[in-house]
């Protein structure tokens, strides 16, 4: 009776998320007699102490939203969604939806960051300021005392402690779990005003902070192995084992039509290596089909279809398991088997660590919209590059990831009826990315043909949609933007940054080595000033800083920096003729603030068709200074940030001129009645007395 009472108490005073409305997405019954006496007794109290506490819901609501300009501010995030395109689209008229809203409201350039790389500008996005006060500067960051690259928006430690008993470890003590991203997301600051906010898959959320609302987290949220996405191909072909991949490749050994193979899982938390699961599979050539047998379960799998999302369940030790979701693709059946099996999403019905807050979010979304992708970058790109994938399949991927995402989207939008709720789509970044092939006539990436040489379109078509989808549903109390973080390019030609620093003696090579392996394999830190690392940043190998440092702080480095920087801007390809750099940044000119001094000391701003070589982003050295793109991520926007703007439109017409991506979280802090704090670099699109010229 005692603990019933406790939990009668708990509820009537925790924190209610009072702008999440919506009707429950229902939970599976449980078969105890306590369990279901007490949640009878709850809804009897519920019903009884009911309307003292909508008035006092109304009366917070109504203190909250004193100031407020809107209702509600809907963000359409549509990563990549390049001007150029947009702007050719509605002269064709394609792009109904988004030409209303041009004419209606405002619509222009939306300045990103610089660097260019969807991380930074959403950070910046998130929290109104410049990457020397967020953190963020690329996807990987430099361990300065290894000479390795990390993972720069988070960190997953191991658990504190161990208990051995014999070849058994028994991990003790909470994992720890860090966002590496700083300063204050304009969410965090509403929640603290009483304001309510759903965030949807805006990249660098994971881990989940806590705050008044509800968000499911997106980029960099890792799969079930612990990396950021990595594919199973199952295989009866003979490949050059020398050659890396990219993914796992298991190779396959048939007896007549049939195999046995395993599902390598996560490492396990008590012994050595990764636990696994065995299948096995018999394969029917004539109807170009197989069928998996797993321990508890049998998938039907046909030639060129997804299968739906299978359940993986991983035994983590004598009482538990770890459940993760896979996507299966049967690519062919003859001459050779080639099965193809998505990374191991961490399954939204059961999250084996927090990808939501609060972490029963997203139980409750997956029982309303169905189970759905939770890999930061879900998209197989690297699947495609390899030759895994096919250009059909890795589209339907894209789609059918974007159709789960609107899904949540739309039953969000009903949901949260005051307050702010935002959303970002990936399909028109990985889209761009994997096809831009198709667009660019010049470009030597090899094409299958099996997509249209419009997808590129079609997608900008498809988004057009679903923001008439959202009009429709809007109220003249709701501010409406569509924006994008960055626009986007052809990528044709690659350059090797770490190649040209060795080139010009700021880089040096361990005596006898030609070329420097991946992460600097063969590379001499005690003579080396300079090194390359991640998309578009140099960093410099300071003393005290850097485990081998040798150049002098201060007065050396800057000077240094300055040399480079000058060097690199204006490079010209010699082979092709063309300007391939355009102007390389010096970091103390573009970041400002307590973390500045993280960040690269120059930021290469290549010139539309050239980006990072592949190998130079690995921190390889030795090729030459300009190589072809050959693979089919043939599209980027890792470029002179002046090059690739992205867009901003909203339902509300804005005298602006200059729209910069750390302007929109003051904007959306003013709008719901709130004063950007001055940290914030940016500023409030709506005017200094919170009017726009249509007197919102």
């Amino acid at each position: 009776m005692i603990f019933g009472l406790g939990m009668v108490g708990g509820l009537l005073l925790c924190d209610v998320a009072e702008a999440y409305v919506g009707p429950g997405a229902g939970f599976v019954m449980v078969s105890s007699f306590f369990v279901f006496f007490v949640t009878i007794l709850l809804a009897l109290l519920n019903l009884i102490i009911w309307p003292f506490r909508a008035i006092l819901k109304l009366i917070k609501q109504r203190k909250a939203f004193a100031k407020s300009m809107v209702d509600r501010v809907v963000v359409i995030g549509f990563d990549g969604m390049d001007p150029d395109r947009v702007n050719r689209l509605f002269e064709l008229g394609k792009l109904p939806h988004m030409a209303s809203l041009r004419d209606e409201g405002t619509y222009t350039l939306l300045h990103t960051t610089c660097p260019s790389i969807s991380p930074v500008a959403w950070s910046t996005f998130a929290t109104g300021v410049n990457p020397g006060k967020h953190s963020i500067f690329d996807f990987l960051m430099p361990n300065r005392k290894l000479y390795i690259a990390e993972l720069s928006s988070a960190r997953i430690g191991s658990p504190p402690r161990t208990l051995s008993l014999g070849p058994i470890k028994i991990p003790l003590g909470k994992t720890p779990l860090s966002l590496l991203r700083r300063s204050q997301s304009f969410w965090s600051i509403l929640g603290k005003h009483g304001i309510f906010s759903t965030i949807l898959r805006v990249p660098i959320t994971f881990p989940p902070e806590k705050f008044k609302g509800l968000l499911l987290s997106a980029m960099c949220v890792p799969d079930l192995r612990g990396t950021q996405g990595s594919f199973t191909c199952y295989s009866t072909e003979d490949r050059d084992e020398s050659k890396p991949m990219g993914g796992l490749r298991i190779p396959l050994q048939m007896e007549k039509d049939s195999f046995r193979s395993y599902i390598p899982g996560p490492p396990s938390p008590v012994a050595e290596g990764d636990i696994r699961i065995p299948f096995s599979g018999i394969l029917d050539r004539s109807n170009k089909q197989l069928r998996l047998k797993l321990p508890d379960q049998e998938v039907l799998l046909k030639e060129g279809a997804f299968s739906p999302w299978i359940t993986l369940r991983f035994k983590a030790g004598p009482f538990s398991k770890v459940t993760g979701i896979v996507l299966f693709r049967l690519m062919k059946t003859d001459p050779a088997l080639v099965l193809y099996m998505s990374p191991i999403h961490i399954d939204p019905h059961q999250p084996a660590m927090p990808i939501s807050h609060p972490m029963i979010y997203s139980v409750y979304m997956a029982k309303k919209t169905g189970t759905y992708s939770t890999l930061g970058l879900a998209e197989d790109t690297w699947a495609l590059n390899e030759g895994v994938l096919d250009d059909q399949a890795f589209l339907e991927q894209c789609m059918l990831f974007h159709s789960e995402r609107e899904k949540a989207f739309m039953a969000a939008l009903e949901n949260t009826r005051k307050g702010t709720l935002v959303c970002v789509f990936d399909a028109t970044d990985r889209c761009q990315h994997m096809f831009m092939r198709y667009s660019d006539k010049q470009h030597l990436a090899p094409k299958d043909g099996s997509v249209s040489e419009t997808i590129l379109d079609e997608i900008y078509m498809e988004m057009d949609k679903l923001v008439g989808q959202v009009r429709a549903k809007l109220t003249e109390k709701d501010f409406l933007v569509v924006m994008s973080d960055h626009g986007f390019k052809s990528f044709r030609r690659g350059f090797s940054v770490n190649s040209w620093l060795v080139e010009h003696g700021y880089m040096t090579l361990e005596d006898g080595k030609t070329s420097a392996g991946e992460w600097y394999q063969g590379v001499n830190w005690e003579k080396t000033r300079a090194y390359g690392l991640g998309l578009a940043g140099i960093y410099l190998n300071v003393k005290g800083r850097e485990a081998k440092g040798c150049v002098e702080p201060g007065e050396q480095a800057e000077r240094l920096a300055e040399e480079i920087a000058a060097g690199l801007t204006g490079l010209r390809d010699e082979e092709t003729g063309t300007l391939a750099i355009k102007r390389a940044y010096l970091g103390k000119d573009v970041f400002f603030g307590p973390y500045a001094k993280d960040g690269p000391e120059i930021v290469i701003g290549y010139q539309p068709g050239y980006r990072t070589s592949w190998d130079a982003a690995v921190g390889r050295a030795g090729e030459p200074l300009f190589v072809d793109n050959l693979k089919a991520w043939s599209g980027d926007h890792c470029m002179d940030p002046h090059q690739v703007p992205g867009i901003i439109l909203t339902n509300r017409r804005l005298d602006v001129d200059h729209v910069d991506m750390q302007d929109l979280a003051p904007t959306i802090l003013t709008l719901l009645g709130i004063q950007p704090p001055s940290f914030m670099d940016g500023s409030s699109l709506v005017g200094k007395n919170g009017k726009d010229e249509t007197g919102i």
